[in-house]
């Protein structure tokens, strides 16, 4: 007997066994079965709890589409200012009436100083339109622009105000009555204006929207935007508010390096367009007869009115180039 091929036999035997346990285990145990049905129980729930996460991610994209289209369209009814609005954002107290009986006092004393100096009654009414149409309009937009300077240097402060307060607990009501009690003007009167508001029963959002009514800048839209979307799509808010915050400083930090490197630009526009006049006055004195030809004779006054004309589309173009917006 050949022990041998005995042995032989026996190993392949085994190793024959061997490879058809290891194939055919999985399907004869049905784990192969368990793992396809938990591959077809997983399935729909991943695809739901995606489909979901996509559902809400629409949503709340619509809800700050429709938010940031309800603001714009605010703006755009607010963009004809009343003169009583703008009184208002000049942080006057004047009423309709006496800002017109300030408008005529001032006009009868342009034209009646104008008449008295060139005794001229075409330059004494010239006065009169000045001092009752341009002077007072003027008055109102300085006013309006320096009011808004300041609430634009010292609303950022207010936010970080905001935020430390949120982040150590305490209200948001409380953050905006320490900054009503202790914030530089003008910010102090409009967020009073606000907690009072809201005292009244008016809603933040309302509330922070009438600020940007009262105060027609950037930061206080981006403020009112802000608090909008966080009300209807929630979110971290001091984490919010301490980004616009720092987007507000970028902004006010571009403004200023631009207003620097443009001074240049605008100086020498500046010189460019006062020239004319300058030097049509110093001939004037000098030699009143060499330039009364301008308005003594029809050609004179032609060459004028064109030099008139061609000066203000330089000066408006050169101004067009040294504005920027940010």
């Amino acid at each position: 007997m050949d022990y041998g091929l005995i042995a032989a036999a026996i190993l392949a035997a085994l190793s024959a066994g061997g490879v058809a346990y290891a194939l055919l285990y999985p399907s004869l145990s049905g784990q192969t079965r368990v793992e396809r049905r938990l591959k077809e129980f997983a399935s729909p729930v991943a695809t739901r709890s995606v489909a979901d996460r996509e559902a809400q991610n629409r949503a709340k994209r619509g809800q700050v589409a429709q938010s940031l289209k309800d603001i714009e369209n605010r703006e755009k009814a607010r963009n004809k200012a009343t003169l009583e609005v703008r009184i208002q954002q000049a942080g006057l107290t004047w009423s309709r009436r006496q800002y017109f009986v300030s408008s005529a006092i001032t006009g009868l004393l342009g034209g009646l100083v104008m008449l008295i100096a060139s005794g001229n009654s075409m330059l004494g009414l010239a006065g009169l339109f000045i001092g009752g149409f341009g002077l007072p309009s003027f008055y109102l937009n300085q006013r309006r622009k320096k009011r808004l300077k300041r609430f634009s240097n010292e609303f950022p402060n207010a936010i970080d105000v905001i935020v430390r307060g949120i982040k150590s607990g305490l209200p948001l009501n409380d953050c905006l009555r320490i900054i009503a009690n202790e914030a530089q003007e003008p910010v102090k009167t409009e967020f009073r204006l606000i907690v009072e508001a809201q005292t009244l029963g008016l809603a933040l959002t309302d509330a922070a929207t009438k600020l940007f009514e009262r105060m027609p800048c950037a930061e206080a839209n981006f403020f009112g935007i802000v608090l909008a979307i966080q009300q209807k799509t929630g979110g971290n808010l001091a984490e919010t508010l301490a980004n616009l915050s720092r987007v507000i400083r970028e902004r006010r930090k571009m403004r200023d390096k631009i207003a620097a490197v443009s001074m240049e630009a605008k100086a020498s526009a500046a010189i460019i367009g006062s020239l004319p006049v300058v030097v049509a006055l110093l001939v004037y004195l000098t030699s009143p007869r060499y330039i009364e030809l301008l308005w003594l004779t029809s050609t004179g006054k032609v060459a004028m009115l064109g030099g008139l004309i061609w000066m203000t589309i330089g000066i408006l173009v050169m101004k067009k180039m040294i504005n920027f917006d940010i």
